[in-house]
Formats: C-alpha cells, sequence, structure tokens
C-alpha cells in the first residue's frame, strides 16, 4: 500500500510539474484545446508577409528576371542546391518541404527583431517571434521526423525499418533513440537560440543607450539566418539519410 501510495503521489507531482508555465500567455479556445493566441497570430503575420511578397515580386514574371521575381529566384536556387546537396538526385519533391521550412523559420527569426512586437498590447503575455516559443519549433521539428518517416517508407517499404538492427540488431535501442533525439535537438537548439538572442537584447537595451545594442541585434539578425539554414539543412539530410539508408 505504502508503494501504490508513493507511486500515486509521484504521478501527481509529475502533473503539477507540467503544469508550471514561464512567463503569461494570451490563450484562445479552440472548441476542446487550448492554444497560445499570440504564437498564432504572428505565425500568420509571418505567413502574410511571405505570402505578399512573393505575390508582388512574381505578378509579372518576365523572362529575364529583375528586381524581386530575381531575388526570389536566387532563393529557389539556392534552396534547390541545399535539397540536392544532402537529399540526392530525388530532390526535387522536396524543395517545397524544405523551402517552406526555410523561408517560414528566416522570416519568423528576423521578426524578432526588425517588427516592434512589443508595441502591440494584449491581456496578458506579449508577441514575439514565432520561434520563440517552444510549441512551434516543437511543431516544425515533429513535421520533419513525418517527413523523413514518410521519405523512407514511400521508397523501400516496410524494408525501411531493417535499418534499425543495422549493422548488428545490438544496436536497436540506441538506433530507436537516435529517432527521438532528432526532433529533440532540433527544437531546442532553434528555440534556444532564438530566445537567448532576444533576451541579451532586452537586457543590453535597458542597462546601456539605445545606440550600444545594436552591434548585437546585427549580430542577432546574422544568427537567426544561421539557424534557419541549419534547420533546413538537417531537414534535407535526414530525408535523404531514410531514402539511402546510410548514417
Amino acid at each position: 500500500m505504502n508503494v501504490l501510495s508513493c507511486s500515486i503521489n509521484t504521478i501527481k507531482g509529475l502533473y503539477d510539474i507540467s503544469g508550471v508555465e514561464v512567463g503569461q500567455h494570451f490563450y484562445w479556445q479552440i472548441g476542446g484545446f487550448q492554444v497560445h493566441g499570440q504564437v498564432l497570430i504572428t505565425s500568420w503575420v509571418v505567413i502574410a508577409i511571405l505570402l505578399g511578397s512573393v505575390t508582388i515580386a512574381v505578378r509579372n514574371p518576365q523572362t529575364i528576371p529583375t528586381g524581386g521575381q530575381n531575388f526570389f529566384e536566387y532563393v529557389l536556387e539556392f534552396i534547390r542546391d541545399v535539397s540536392k546537396t544532402q537529399i540526392g538526385e530525388e530532390y526535387g519533391s522536396w524543395v517545397p518541404f524544405i523551402g517552406t521550412m526555410f523561408l517560414f523559420i528566416f522570416v519568423s527569426n528576423w521578426s524578432g527583431a526588425l517588427l516592434p512586437w512589443k508595441i502591440i498590447e494584449l491581456p496578458h503575455g506579449e508577441l514575439a517571434a514565432p520561434t520563440n516559443d517552444i510549441n512551434t519549433t516543437v511543431a516544425l521539428a515533429l513535421l520533419t521526423s513525418v517527413a523523413y518517416f514518410y521519405a523512407g517508407l514511400t521508397k523501400k517499404g516496410l524494408s525501411y525499418f531493417g535499418k534499425y538492427i543495422q549493422p548488428t540488431p545490438i544496436l536497436l535501442p540506441i538506433n530507436i533513440l537516435e529517432d527521438f533525439t532528432k526532433p529533440l535537438s532540433l527544437s531546442f537548439r532553434l528555440f534556444g537560440n532564438i530566445l537567448a538572442d532576444e533576451l541579451v537584447v532586452v537586457v543590453l537595451v535597458s542597462l546601456v543607450p539605445s545606440v550600444v545594442p545594436i552591434p548585437v541585434m546585427f549580430l542577432g539578425l546574422f544568427t537567426s539566418g544561421i539557424q534557419a539554414l541549419i534547420f533546413a539543412t538537417l531537414a534535407a539530410a535526414y530525408i535523404g539519410e531514410s531514402m539511402e539508408g546510410h548514417h
């Protein structure tokens, strides 16, 4: 009975810990689910920026691209190169996925530094870059996991699961654990870097004159772009790995 009582108390303690929150959040009640409203708002803004920019840039496509069309064609070529390098000759069908990941994360990261989210007041919490919320980065990482499982199963069928016992069945637990650590590392790397960058800028602005944090803000823009590239490159590498079956 004592063991059972201790187990119940432990479960209750874990449940209480799961309810702990860092900061305040603006919630929306959608059906039976409670979602972070501020994340949806900023994500919709980022999506609107992307769609609006592309629509304006390519509304009158030219044979010899100029201006915005030239820029977006360069971005597309860059994403194709990354996809081809990591996935191989069958990269074509994965360019839209890798490109969407890269552009959404890139614009989300930059929005945290360039858009004045703080001036918009909410009943609770505050607006920030979508990637400044762990829910966003976990969702992106889980989408990547679904993508590379889909890629492997589509190409190899059930024989795809044979990779878990290669090169020896002894490594089965480690190979399974690897599929759990991939989304964890993707999500926490992106979340941690963006959160740390915004916190550093906020602290410097509060301690020193406004002109001093400007170099840090430029450095933050650079690292934000690098984080988007790292995420997209790793996503493409995982997809290529699942299709080729090598580590």
